[in-house]
């Protein structure tokens, strides 16, 4: 058996009614059949890349629901790879769960900072990948699902009229920081809306600064009570 994975459960955690496609990302054969078994019997459909190009050529032709990446491959770094995942268009609503012996803050860090949802420190253990993988699977589904029905609607956001109104419309805020106030105005977390938007929270929080800025706020509370009070929510 590989270092890198430890011996699997008797009973692993419980998949997505729709388990869906997963990308594994690594170099390590033994790691890539541990995983692929215990994925194969959850029900995913399973995809494999030796490194970072395969990875980004797979992206081309399918939308896997979730990357399990290496953090250690040779030519691309796992960090290098989840950026570039980020960046293709396909790739940036994808939940990327990294998998590494690295476990330093400051590459757990990166990690984040680079896109990824979470992080699994090697030797893996089958189980918790499980359960992590499970629950981002979920996640992502609802947010896009969530996501297509509102641009089902194809309609403008829909405005009070009152004096926030007013402020709301002279910030001129992109269309971009709109859909994050809306969501910011709906109690979400700043977690929630990287999710549901497909992006990063170092890009939630941009936005936020932003907003701010435009809105004369200092807050996330106090932008949520002037938004709560412009936009139906």
């Amino acid at each position: 058996m590989s270092p890198d994975v430890e011996a699997p459960p008797a009973q692993a955690a419980t998949p997505p009614a729709r388990a869906g496609t997963v990308l594994v990302v690594d170099d390590a054969p033994d790691t890539l059949r541990m995983l692929c078994d215990a994925l194969a019997g959850e029900g995913y459909t399973v995809l494999v890349a030796r490194d970072g190009p395969q990875a980004l050529a797979r992206l081309d032709v399918v939308t896997p629901d979730a990357i399990l990446l290496d953090g250690v491959m040779p030519g691309w770094s796992g960090f290098e790879t989840c950026q570039r995942i980020k960046a293709h268009p396909g790739g940036q609503a994808i939940p990327v769960i990294f998998m590494t012996g690295l476990s330093d803050t400051t590459d757990v860090v990166t990690g984040f900072e680079v896109g990824g949802v979470d992080y699994v420190v090697k030797p893996i253990r089958i189980e918790e990948v499980l359960a992590r993988l499970n629950a981002h699977v979920r996640n992502a589904r609802a947010a896009r699902e969530a996501l297509a029905q509102a641009s089902m609607q194809q309609r403008p956001l829909p405005l009070n009229a009152s004096p926030e109104t007013d402020r709301l419309l002279q910030a001129s805020l992109t269309p971009r920081e709109t859909e994050v106030l809306t969501w910011l105005a709906r109690g979400k977390t700043n977690r929630d809306i990287a999710e549901i938007l497909g992006m990063s929270h170092r890009t939630v929080n941009k936005h936020l600064e932003h907003i701010f800025e435009k809105l004369g706020v200092e807050t996330r509370a106090a932008a949520a009570a002037l938004a709560t009070r412009a936009i139906p929510v």
